[in-house]
């Protein structure tokens, strides 16, 4: 492939992408990454993971850390296209001009459903059965642009955010591959978006991962699911003791007999049972505060939990 491609991306969820780009034979010019930040216990300076793998592939890497700077890039030799997934900036208009074809986005959803932040979470979030990559035309707004491609998955019934992170980031590249000829032709004919379908995917905060009791059990089962790797759930008991929940499955509504949520009804071999709205949540993998991941009957064994009650 005889294109000249600008690289935008910065976590291991763009590696991939960036990776297939240069199999492909395209030249890469640039590569535009977030600036190296503190990271771990000691605080040190961080390198994102796709500066290190452009850096062992010999790619010119720029870190801009504002529009003013990355405006500054544009003023280069023009490349053919940009291609942008998670770069955690917003590209001004000249940046967004600069490339012949334009800047393509490749988006973690199936636009317009959860344009924004967090699609891969809120989609979990939603027990939405299906997910994918979009390949959209990027413009002005939030995630609005024309989709030139997309490709769906579903999502598994017990599958993490995690889980699903790593598989759309391996479907990812091979969406790009499938939409570039066209796009770099001038062919392809993106699709306008419906606005009166489009939902929104706010970033996650570590106060929506507190477990809330009054909830549903299978909404609260979504919740640890979607909040796996982070921020982790996290049940509290009424003692101000805590629990990070890891694993955990809505069970039978008649298992909860009646008590209030919050209430543990069970604890046992197979885990915590805990009352909810209308059934019961049945926690299977926690962590104590300092402590490693364990099954919840490790943790019963060396804990008082029968009749303890959980707050939101």
């Amino acid at each position: 492939m005889e294109a000249s491609i600008v690289f935008a991306g910065t976590p291991d969820f763009a590696v991939p992408t960036l990776r297939a780009i240069v199999q492909s034979g395209a030249r890469v010019p640039l590569v535009l990454t977030q600036p190296d930040r503190p990271a771990g216990r000691g605080r040190k300076l961080a390198a994102p993971p796709v500066k290190n793998l452009a850096v062992s592939l010999g790619l010119p890497v720029a870190q801009p850390a504002t529009a003013r700077e990355l405006v500054l890039v544009a003023r280069g030799e023009r490349p053919d296209l940009a291609v942008v997934i998670a770069y955690g900036l917003l590209l001004p208009r000249e940046l967004l001009e600069w490339p012949r074809r334009g800047c393509i986005n490749l988006h973690a959803s199936l636009l317009p459903r959860w344009r924004g932040a967090a699609p891969i979470q809120r989609a979990v979030l939603a027990g939405d059965a299906e997910t994918g990559i979009s390949v959209m035309q990027m413009e002005a707004g939030l995630d609005t642009g024309p989709v030139h491609l997309a490709r769906a998955t579903p999502i598994g019934e017990r599958e993490t955010a995690g889980g699903l992170h790593d598989r759309l980031a391996a479907l990812a590249p091979e969406a790009l591959l499938a939409a570039l000829p066209g796009v770099l032709a001038g062919t392809s004919e993106p699709v306008p978006q419906r606005d009166d379908l489009a939902t929104y995917a706010p970033k996650i905060t570590k106060a929506e991962a507190v477990l809330d009791w009054q909830r549903p059990a299978i909404e609260l089962e979504r919740r640890v699911r979607a909040f796996d790797p982070w921020p982790v759930a996290e049940a509290r008991f009424r003692d101000g003791r805590r629990l990070r929940v890891f694993e955990a499955v809505a069970v039978a509504a008649d298992a909860r007999g009646g008590r209030p949520p919050g209430t543990v009804v069970a604890a046992g071999r197979e885990g915590i049972d805990v009352a909810s709205r209308d059934g019961v949540l049945r926690l299977t993998r926690v962590q104590p505060p300092s402590g490693r991941v364990m099954d919840a009957a490790a943790y019963i064994a060396a804990h008082s939990v029968a009749g303890a009650q959980f707050v939101s």
